[in-house]
């Protein structure tokens, strides 16, 4: 059974010390880790604010690293999402499997951010570098996408 760490959280991560958690589990070989950034979309956003709905959004997310453990021979997942203000350059998501061997690490991490992107419910609004108040965004065909790779396990 793979050791499941999800945590939605207005403060910054450490990744260095998230990964060396996942590195102590015994049997580990691998571990992946992806780290989203708040981009400044070519100078014109200051910041991201994401607002979601609390005990959903780690339920949503817990599905998600368990579905990637059931998938995969994972020993250890962490999934942490921001919100609140972030700033450019800022870490929003971070995604760190661990396994045995590279190739589940990998697989599992990828399937875990393309199935936050479209299932986690996260609402973020852009805010603008200079003036206005910014607009709400929703979510981009990209992301549905990209999650479709993934099929369905037959059971």
């Amino acid at each position: 059974m793979a050791i499941l760490t999800v945590r939605i959280q207005r403060q910054p991560f450490d990744m260095a010390a998230e990964t060396a958690q996942l590195k102590k589990l015994p049997g580990v070989g691998a571990v992946v880790t992806f780290s989203g950034l708040c981009r400044d979309e070519g100078g014109r956003l200051a910041a991201l604010e994401l607002e979601h709905y609390p005990g959903m959004a780690e339920a949503e997310i817990a599905k998600i690293a368990e579905e990637a453990a059931s998938r995969w021979p994972l020993i250890g997942a962490t999934v942490i999402h921001r919100t609140g203000l972030i700033a450019v350059g800022d870490d929003i998501v971070l995604v760190a499997t661990a396994s045995a061997h590279r190739d589940a690490a990998f697989a599992a991490a990828s399937f875990a951010m393309d199935y936050l992107k479209t299932r986690a419910p996260f609402w973020k609004k852009e805010h603008p570098a200079g003036a206005g108040s910014g607009d709400w965004i929703g979510a981009q065909e990209s992301d549905n996408h990209s999650a479709s790779r993934w099929p369905t396990p037959k059971t």
